[in-house]
């Protein structure tokens, strides 16, 4: 069962990549809020892919909602775009996540982002390689992350159960990137080291929310 932190309002921005995290927070919160996705283009070819679809589950959905008077709510979409020349001191990752973040800043609405628990424990592990331990804050200006507490799996479920539909990003299994070099390569060997690590993250993440 998906589970929440905070109170979200009526309308709300929701960070979708038309990943399984993103669609199942999308499907989620359709059944009680006004949903506007908003979609950053890397400027790849997997985000040409993910934006098509993006635009054919909302002109479905909406048509869906037009014939079903129980739900009441509506389904937009704003597309961000890449600003600027990437920096030399900058990797890819880096990049493309503070376009993102301008992207996201600039909007004058809360904005929800889909991290969740195993994204959390990636991070930590990241950053204690780095030399401190770093928890995915609940909130960054107007950006807030409600879904911290729950697994990836609890997406991947809901989806699933929901009939949710969600695109496949390729480049997450590519290791030349950080993130899943750490994911792929690291993480399970962390677990063997501590099993419980995903519930000392939680234990911090929910010490956080409640600052």
């Amino acid at each position: 069962m998906i589970k929440i932190q905070g109170k979200l309002p009526r309308d709300i921005n929701v960070a979708c990549s038309g990943g399984v995290d993103s669609m199942a927070v999308v499907d989620f919160l359709l059944r009680n809020h006004n949903v506007n996705i908003l979609f950053f283009d890397h400027d790849t070819e997997t985000s040409s892919v993910a934006l098509d679809f993006l635009k054919k589950y909302i002109r479905t959905k909406n048509s869906e909602f037009r014939l079903d008077y129980s739900y009441g709510t509506t389904l937009t979409i704003e597309v961000g775009n890449i600003s600027r020349i990437k920096r030399k001191d900058e990797s890819q990752e880096e990049f493309w996540r503070n376009e993102r973040y301008s992207f996201f800043h600039e909007n004058d609405k809360p904005v929800v982002t889909c991290h969740h628990l195993d994204d959390c424990v990636e991070t930590w592990i990241w950053s204690s390689l780095h030399g401190e331990g770093k928890i995915i804050p609940y909130s960054n200006q107007n950006v807030i992350r409600p879904f911290l507490l729950n697994r990836k799996a609890e997406f991947v479920n809901w989806c699933r159960s929901h009939s949710v539909p969600w695109v496949e990003d390729t480049s997450n299994e590519d290791t030349r990137y950080m993130r899943n070099f750490i994911r792929h390569e690291i993480l399970q060997k962390a677990l063997v080291v501590n099993p419980g690590l995903h519930k000392v993250i939680a234990k911090k993440v929910s010490a956080d929310a409640s600052l």
